[in-house]
């Protein structure tokens, strides 16, 4: 794997750990991650007016996928106000590697060694995060683990939504604006009214983070285009160790040597598993 593959892959995690610190940070983060909406579908808008439209046998895909994705943002939100960008991001993502490999030894998938030292690794290294001196909660834990169920459900149904699209990157597109009009729906119909100022640092802070979520996507997708999936997917799962940096950093959030350890083994058990 080249050396700018590595970077890809590398920044790619960066740039998933920051706008989730930009969420964590907001005000009101239902509001915020609507906001963030608005900027990918905005920046969605000129492709798909191009790029041909998905195959029809795709479009129930892109329905589910985008009603799950909307549940992982409403979730994760929630996650977010139990707990904090440390805790509750590495459960996320270690869950999602672990929720996909239990789901394939449902249907009958063989675990291989280094499968199975992954998932033990992650499920300790979630446990760590849940129990000792500066434990994440119950509610941010299973919110957490909810929310990877949301991840991992709509990465299985676009994996085999982009298969009958014809044209890959089209279906991300579609993605992008189907979510983008639901997301707004979903705010009204909690909240009844959504008002956007313009001028308003908060309103520019949510855009500047939905577009480094766009970034990070076509970052690691540019990644898997170059690289081999499974080295690359699992660098992208050094995320967590990024995410606990700049909790501590940006955010001032405690990183007790506890949570340091156990955010380094769900990375290591989720490229374990990616790998």
């Amino acid at each position: 794997m080249s050396p700018f593959v590595i970077g890809l892959a590398l920044f790619a995690a960066v740039l998933h750990a920051s706008w989730n610190a930009v969420l964590r940070s907001g005000a009101d983060r239902f509001w915020s991650i609507t906001v963030m909406s608005f900027a990918t579908t905005i920046i969605a808008i000129p492709f798909a007016l191009f790029l041909p439209l998905p195959l029809r046998e795709s479009w129930p895909y892109l329905a589910i996928s985008s009603c799950l994705q909307v549940g992982y943002s409403v979730f994760l939100i929630f996650a977010y106000r139990y707990g904090e960008l440390g805790q509750v991001y590495p459960v996320i993502r270690g869950s999602v590697p672990l929720l996909v490999t239990f789901g394939g030894f449902l249907t009958g998938q063989h675990l291989n060694t280094r499968t199975f030292a992954g998932v033990v690794l992650v499920a300790l290294g979630i446990i760590s995060l849940a129990v000792g001196k500066g434990r994440a909660g119950a509610e941010a834990i299973l919110l957490a683990l909810v929310t990877g169920l949301f991840v991992a459900s709509y990465t299985m149904v676009d994996a085999l939504g982009v298969r009958h699209a014809g044209y890959p990157p089209a279906y991300a597109v579609w993605i992008f604006l189907i979510y983008g009009g639901l997301m707004p729906m979903t705010f009204l119909i909690f909240r009844g009214r959504l008002a956007v100022d313009i001028r308003s640092p908060e309103s520019w802070k949510a855009l500047a983070g939905g577009a480094v979520s766009l970034a990070a996507y076509g970052a690691m997708i540019s990644a898997l285009a170059l690289g081999p999936v499974g080295p690359v997917s699992a660098l992208r799962e050094t995320s967590v160790v990024f995410a606990t940096l700049i909790g501590r950093v940006f955010l001032g959030e405690a990183v007790t040597a506890r949570r340091a350890a156990a955010c380094v083994v769900v990375a290591f058990g989720a490229i374990c598993i990616g790998y």
